[in-house]
C-alpha cells in the first residue's frame, strides 16, 4: 500500500521532533535538511546502482570498467568511499552509516560522509551541506543524532522509482513551513509564505526559456515557484534558468537542496552579500541582467552604503535601511528589452524622506515603477507590519496605458485569519492578479472595481505624484483607504520619521544662530 504525502510528512516531523531534547526548534532545520537530502541522494544512488547491476549482470567487467560504465551512463552524481584503504572503509551513504549508529563517533562519520559527497561532486554539491556544526558531539550528542536517523529511516525510500519529485518537494516545503510556523523569526527570516510567493510570481508571469533571479533567495522558494507556475500554466518549467544569491552559507545550502528535491537542475545559487559583493556579473564587471527578478529582502537592514557604485541611481540609500539599495540592485539587474521585477517591502519605502525620497523621484522620473500593491498586515513569520509589492519594468517597456504613471492597488483587507498569521487565499490572489492585469486608463480614477473583484485600484499620473513630493503612500491616491483607520504601525513609523526630521532641522537652525552670535533662542 502506497504511503501518503501526509504520512511521509508526519514521519519526517517525528524525526525532527527527536531534536527537542537537544536544541530549540529554530535550529532543527540545520540538522534535518542535510540529513533528509543525504538520505534522498543515497536512496537515489542505490536505486540506480541496482538498476545498473540488473542490466549489466551478463557483462564481464572489471571493477574499474564497471565504475566507468555506471558513472558514465547511469549515475548523475557520486557517493564515494570514505576512509578508503582502512579498516573503517565504507560508502558515504545513508545506509552504510546508519548501520553504525550505535558506535561512538557517529557525528564524525556523518560529517566525513557529507564532506566526501561535496568533494566528489564539486560542480553540483560544493558547500551544499553548510557548516555542519551540528555533527559535533558538543552541539548534538551522538545518541540524539542516532535517534533522528533511526526515525527518519522509517520514511520510505526517497527515489523516483518510489515517490515523485512532487511528493519529495512537497515534503521539503512542509518542513520549511513547519519550522517557520513554530520557531519564530530565525527560521521565518528565510521563508516567505507560499501564498505571497505565488502572488508575486503570478504578477511577473514567467515564460519558457527565461532567466529568473532572486538576489536574496533564502530557501529558494521563489525560484521554485516560478518553475511550478510556468508548468501549471502549460509551459515548461525546466527550461527556466534559475539564479539566486544568499548571504548565509547554510541557508544557501537549504536552497540548493530544495531545488534538487523539486527536480530542478538548471540553477545556480551563489553565496555572498548581494549589495557589497554581487556574484552574478558580466565580463566587464557590471551586474548580470535577467528577464525576471523577484525578491523579499530583509526589511530595513542596516548596511554600509556604497561610495561609488553604478547601481545607485538617484542617490545612495541611508545606512539605517538598505530597502532602496536592494531595489536599485534589482533595477540594474533587469534585462533592458523585457526585464521586470517584483519586490516585497514595508510601507516605509513609499513615504520616507531624505535620500530615499531622492531615489524615488529618480525611479519615477525614469518611469520604472509600474505598480504599488498594498498587502494585509501580519502575513509574514518575522514581522506583523503591513507590506507592499512594488512592480518595476525596464525603461521603455511598460504597456502604453501604464506609461508616465503608477497603478495603485489596495488589497489590505483581502486575507483570512489563521493560527499565527493572516493568509491570502487562492481567490484573494486571483483578485489581485486580475486587478493588476486589467487595462487601465490614465484619465480614469479607478480600475478593478467592477464585477466580483471589488479591489480599490487607481492609475495615477506622474504629475500628481510629483505634486505630492513623490510620496507613494497608497492612502494618498485611493480615497477609500484614507476614509478608514490607517494601520497603527505605519502611522507610528511615519510620525517617528517626521519627528526625527524636525529635530534635525531645528538643531541645524540653532547651530546657525549660535554661529551668528545669537544666544538664548529655543526652538
Amino acid at each position: 500500500m502506497a504511503v501518503t504525502q501526509q504520512e511521509i510528512e508526519n514521519r519526517l516531523w517525528d524525526a525532527a521532533d527527536e531534536l527537542r531534547v537537544a536544541m530549540p526548534e529554530a535550529q532543527y532545520s540545520s540538522v534535518v535538511f542535510p540529513l533528509m537530502f543525504w538520505k534522498y541522494l543515497s536512496d537515489t544512488w542505490e536505486h540506480t546502482h541496482q538498476t545498473f547491476l540488473r542490466e549489466n549482470e551478463d557483462l564481464d567487467l572489471s571493477a574499474e570498467e564497471a565504475d566507468e560504465v555506471e558513472y558514465s551512463n547511469y549515475q548523475t552524481f557520486k557517493i564515494p568511499l570514505i576512509f578508503p584503504g582502512t579498516v573503517a572503509e565504507s560508502r558515504a551513504s545513508w545506509s552504510s552509516i546508519l548501520a553504525t549508529v550505535a558506535q561512538h563517533g557517529l557525528g564524525q562519520r556523518v560529517r566525513a560522509s557529507l564532506q566526501a559527497i561535496e568533494s566528489a561532486n564539486p560542480d553540483k554539491f560544493s558547500r551544499l551541506f553548510g557548516s555542519m556544526t551540528w555533527t559535533s558531539e558538543a552541539v548534538l550528542p551522538g545518541e540524539v543524532l542516532a535517534s533522528v536517523m533511526r526515525t527518519m529511516n522509517r520514511v520510505p525510500k526517497m527515489h523516483e522509482g518510489n515517490m515523485s519529485h512532487d511528493v519529495l518537494g512537497g515534503a521539503y516545503e512542509y518542513l520549511l513551513k513547519r519550522f517557520s510556523d513554530g520557531s519564530g523569526t530565525r527560521a521565518g527570516q528565510f521563508f516567505t509564505p507560499r501564498e505571497v510567493v505565488d502572488l508575486i510570481i503570478e504578477l511577473l508571469g514567467p515564460k519558457n526559456h527565461e532567466s529568473v533571479y532572486d538576489p536574496t533567495c533564502g530557501s529558494g522558494g521563489m525560484l521554485i515557484a516560478a518553475a511550478n507556475l510556468l508548468k501549471a500554466h502549460g509551459g515548461r518549467g525546466y527550461t527556466l534558468s534559475l539564479n539566486g544569491q544568499e548571504a548565509v552559507t547554510d541557508t544557501a545550502g537549504v536552497a540548493r537542496m530544495n531545488l534538487f528535491m523539486h527536480n530542478l537542475t538548471e540553477f545556480k545559487v551563489e553565496v555572498g552579500d548581494t549589495l557589497r559583493d554581487p556574484r552574478f556579473k558580466k565580463p566587464d564587471g557590471s551586474v548580470k541582467q535577467f528577464d525576471m527578478i523577484v525578491a523579499n529582502p530583509p526589511y530595513s537592514l542596516k548596511w554600509k552604503p556604497w561610495t561609488n557604485d553604478p547601481r545607485a541611481i538617484g542617490g545612495v540609500a541611508p545606512q539605517s535601511s538598505a530597502d532602496w539599495a536592494f531595489v536599485q540592485h534589482m533595477i540594474a539587474s533587469m534585462d533592458r528589452n523585457k526585464g521586470r521585477a517584483g519586490v516585497v517591502l514595508p510601507h516605509g519605502v513609499l513615504f520616507r524622506g531624505g535620500q530615499e525620497a531622492a531615489i524615488r523621484q529618480r525611479v519615477l522620473a525614469d518611469d520604472l515603477l509600474e505598480a504599488v500593491i498594498g498587502l494585509p498586515a501580519n502575513l509574514f513569520y518575522s514581522t506583523n507590519i503591513p507590506t507592499a509589492i512594488l512592480m518595476f519594468r525596464a525603461p521603455g517597456t511598460k504597456a502604453p496605458e501604464r506609461q508616465d504613471g503608477v497603478l495603485f492597488i489596495d488589497a489590505h483587507k483581502r486575507f483570512t485569519k489563521a493560527k499565527n498569521r493572516n493568509i491570502l487565499t487562492t481567490a484573494n490572489i486571483a483578485d489581485v492578479v486580475t486587478s493588476y492585469q486589467l487595462s487601465s486608463d490614465a484619465n480614469s480614477n479607478l480600475v478593478g472595481l467592477g464585477g466580483d473583484i471589488g479591489l480599490p485600484a487607481r492609475f495615477v499620473p506622474l504629475a500628481e505624484i510629483a505634486a505630492n513630493g513623490y510620496d507613494l503612500s497608497i492612502a494618498r491616491y485611493i480615497k477609500q483607504v484614507t476614509a478608514e483607520a490607517e494601520d497603527l504601525s505605519t502611522l507610528i513609523e511615519s510620525y517617528n520619521l517626521a519627528r526625527a526630521e524636525r529635530q534635525k532641522t531645528e538643531q541645524r537652525m540653532l547651530d546657525v544662530l549660535a554661529a551668528a552670535g545669537i544666544e538664548g533662542f529655543n526652538a
